[in-house]
């Protein structure tokens, strides 16, 4: 019977340390990529991040605000039409009943001041600028928003080969311990405690399958894809590198934030509208055309003409429109304070969210995970000899489990903040030199 329980025991260990080798905490789980149909998309993280930097909706509705920006500069800087009327005079009745002694047919155009339409004009550039900048801001978050949402599917198909990885094992040590049972050499107890490992990961693989679903339709949405299209990830996950130092981050972050171009865009055209709202008093010239068809002989008379408001009430614009536009001026130098502001506490949350991802990453792969899965092997080969009780390896299996669920989550979580962390940057890290953050 000892010679019995040593080859058992052995048999077990084998078959776990078989088992749990397929993956080491340093590696990461092979992508799952091989289409069904021709329907399937594989993509990688790049094509993922580049296709729906031209599928998504939301670049049409900044792209939509752009030429809105640029039919504004249009009309802005267009000249008035010209008016065109006809007049009966004399007549004894309206609309001429009764008759009429002159018929004029006139036509005039109203020019504005030369330096409105400067003003005008750089009004619109400004505001193409900020629409442009906008957009800009809106591709980077779509991509941070791919990039987040590949992460998602790639930690769903890993949990589920982790929890294809745990079933197998505690199915083996299930039909073991029957084994052991039906030999008289183990309590019903034992059987019973296996059992409900197996039940419990299959509960858990079931609950698997809709967040897969769901990581592949948000990851759909984001590539303006049907929700319910197949498709498939190429990449796996995988340790990031090493982050750059927070004051290159910040640095670069100010340069490049679109946002910040924006107001200063804004900034811009907010000092051209005082400027302009100041030349109110400016005159403008009307040229026009007029001809009697009935009592004047002659071919028409040209007219032209200035006319400008006397600034009598000056106080009213002063007060009134002037005012109004300077202080959406102060209004916007606040603003671009606070933006700067905003930008570089933007900046070192995303950094510490990184930092600390990627740190805990490292811990779980080098210091939890190896610990974990020497517990549960130790637990099982200690079952095998008679040592510990089927309640010990459940424990001990469900604790290797859940580091493995951590190492997962850890994993997407790190790139996940690296790709928010480039969106707060506005440049992709690489573009950066190796920091001293791990």
């Amino acid at each position: 019977m000892r010679y019995l329980l040593c080859a058992l025991a052995l048999a077990i260990f084998a078959g776990v340390a078989v088992a749990q080798g397929t993956t080491s905490p340093g590696l990461a789980i092979a992508p799952e990529c091989t289409p069904r149909n021709g329907d399937t998309v594989c993509v990688t993280r790049a094509a993922a991040i580049a296709r729906a930097l031209i599928a998504n909706p939301q670049l049409r509705i900044a792209g939509a605000q752009a030429d809105q920006a640029r039919a504004g500069k249009v009309q802005a800087v267009a000249l008035p039409d010209p008016t065109l009327g006809a007049e009966l005079d004399n007549s004894k009745a309206p609309f001429g009943i009764g008759g009429y002694s002159g018929k004029v047919v006139g036509a005039s155009i109203t020019v504005p001041f030369f330096d409105k339409f400067r003003l005008s004009g750089h009004i619109g550039n400004s505001g193409i600028a900020s629409s442009q900048h906008d957009s800009v801001t809106v591709r980077h978050a779509i991509a941070s928003q791919a990039s987040q949402s590949y992460d998602s599917l790639l930690a769903a198909l890993r949990h589920r080969a982790d929890l294809r990885e745990a079933d197998s094992l505690v199915r083996d040590f299930a039909a073991k311990t029957q084994v052991r049972f039906d030999a008289g050499t183990v309590a019903r107890l034992d059987v019973i405690n296996a059992n409900v490992a197996v039940a419990q990961i299959g509960n858990d693989l079931i609950a698997n399958e809709r967040d897969i679903t769901n990581a592949r339709s948000s990851l759909n949405r984001v590539l303006g894809r049907p929700l319910g299209a197949p498709i498939a990830a190429a990449d796996s996950l995988a340790v990031p590198s090493s982050l750059p130092t927070l004051a290159e981050l910040e640095a670069a972050a100010l340069r490049n934030r679109p946002e910040l171009a924006s107001l200063q865009s804004q900034r811009s055209g907010a000092h051209a509208a005082t400027q302009l709202a100041k030349e109110f008093w400016l005159p403008d010239l009307t040229i026009g055309f007029s001809k009697d068809f009935l009592a004047d002989p002659q071919p028409g008379y040209f007219t032209t003409g200035i006319s400008m408001p006397i600034p009598l009430f000056y106080w009213n614009h002063s007060k009134g429109e002037i005012a109004q536009h300077r202080f959406r001026e102060v209004e916007l130098e606040a603003t671009a304070r606070d933006a700067e502001a905003a930008v570089g506490q933007d900046v070192r949350v995303a950094y510490g969210s990184a930092a600390t991802a990627l740190r805990q990453a490292v811990y779980i792969r080098d210091q939890l995970l190896p610990a974990a899965r020497q517990a549960s092997r130790i637990a099982t080969a200690s079952y095998g000899l008679g040592r510990s009780s089927a309640l010990e390896v459940n424990a001990a299996r469900a604790a290797m489990i859940a580091a493995e669920r951590q190492y997962t989550d850890a994993l997407a979580a790190a790139n996940s903040a690296r790709a928010e962390l480039e969106r707060a940057v506005a440049t992709p890290l690489t573009t950066f030199g190796p920091g001293a953050a791990p």
